[in-house]
């Protein structure tokens, strides 16, 4: 059944007055079933039923609808009373009472506040019965009012919880974000401010050269967290991380040039690298080198040192994918649920960033229309980007 019904049926069964009204309606018409029904032009369903007829239809129970007479009432929001369907002069020859053999009915629109159709508050019988009157009919109405009503009060009830989840988790991220970036540019800042003190205290000497270096390293710490911060704000708050693609360069070269960095920033450390790219790839090669270097540091800064880090990319028929693997100790799964969350860190991370370097590699993923995925055990873990060769960026961005 569509989750939407599951849903509508839910909220009816919600009502504790439901039952009761059931069993008013019943027992003040004599009628054996009584029903409140979600009713669509195309769909009949059950939402709360008493049965005291066998009928034989229970809650969650669907009819055609075409041969009920909610139909109908669906269309033109008008009540439907029969006393005795043999001597009524509209009904007598329909065909919903000879399918499922009813002499009485009545039937009235459940209306939501906004003026959407919902449904029907419903009674049958095989027998005659005393309904076609101002003051049942009127009875009906009151009751399908306070369906309405309850139903109403229901959707803004979760409306409301769902906005309240979402400013909270709005919150909390406000607040994350302030902690971690307080903390994580308090470092250089403190960096820079010694070497400042140290160059007007003591002058030009030969440490100099050493303290400018270190000075530059701290800002180039501060701008890759500013530039990290600048794509959260992109990717929560825009349509997305953007993309910007140079169609004269290759992913081998991309590859190339971030493996070469890390040997030459880690030459103790052994990275094995397989290529096998058979059509060129329309990708933004800044992008894919950042999101390939973020994987490439992690492997390298969590992997075991006595074994290498294997770096593999190829092209299928149908799409690119370049995976990351080391060998080390697995991520605990409570860190696997959330690794790609902003400002998650693994669990011993060595990192002095923001948390942010997977979460944005996600996003760079998803900006390329791939996926970014992770698996780790006893004997690896293994970080897998994968995108189609026939990427379109322009696809990306339509609305669904």
């Amino acid at each position: 059944m569509n989750e939407n019904f599951q849903k509508d049926i839910a909220k009816v069964q919600r009502i504790s007055a439901v039952p009761s009204i059931l069993d008013v309606v019943c027992r003040s018409t004599g009628m054996g079933f009584a029903a409140v029904a979600r009713v669509t032009e195309e769909r009949w369903i059950a939402c709360q039923v008493l049965d005291n007829a066998d009928f034989g239809l229970p809650a969650g129970g669907e009819l055609n609808v075409e041969t009920t007479f909610c139909h109908e009432i669906r269309q033109y929001h008008e009540v439907i009373a029969i006393d005795n369907v043999a001597e009524d002069p509209i009904y007598s020859d329909h065909h919903t009472p000879r399918i499922y053999g009813l002499q009485s009915y009545i039937s009235v629109p459940i209306i939501l506040p906004d003026g959407t159709f919902f449904g029907t508050l419903c009674a049958i019988h095989s027998k005659a019965a005393k309904v076609n009157n101002p003051e049942t009919i009127g009875t009906f109405k009151l009751f399908a009012e306070l369906i309405a009503y309850h139903l109403d009060a229901s959707d803004r009830l979760d409306a409301a919880q769902l906005d309240l989840d979402h400013e909270r988790k709005q919150s909390e991220l406000r607040e994350q974000f302030i902690a971690v970036l307080g903390h994580d540019l308090r470092n250089p800042i403190a960096g820079v401010d010694a070497g400042i003190n140290r160059l007007l205290r003591d002058g030009w000497t030969d440490k100099a050269p050493q303290l400018l270096r270190m000075m530059k390293a701290s800002l180039v710490r501060m701008a890759g967290l500013v530039d990290n911060v600048m794509d959260l704000a992109r990717a929560r708050l825009g349509g997305g991380i953007n993309l910007d693609f140079d169609p004269d360069r290759t992913v081998e070269d991309t590859i190339e040039h971030v493996v070469q960095e890390f040997k030459i920033a880690h030459p103790e450390r052994e990275i094995e690298v397989s290529v096998e790219i058979e059509a060129p790839l329309r990708i933004d090669h800044a992008r894919i080198g950042q999101m390939f270097s973020n994987l490439l540091g992690n492997a390298l800064t969590h992997g075991a040192p006595d074994h290498p880090v294997r770096v593999k990319a190829l092209t299928t028929d149908d799409k690119f994918e370049l995976s990351v693997e080391n060998r080390g100790e697995p991520i605990p799964q409570q860190s696997l649920n959330k690794l790609f969350q902003p400002f998650e860190r693994e669990e011993g991370s060595k990192s002095h960033g923001l948390g942010l370097g997977l979460f944005i590699a996600s996003e760079i993923a998803r900006a390329h229309g791939g996926t970014l995925g992770v698996l780790s055990d006893e004997k690896m873990t293994r970080f897998s980007f994968s995108m189609p060769n026939e990427f379109d960026p322009v696809a990306r961005l339509a609305p669904k």
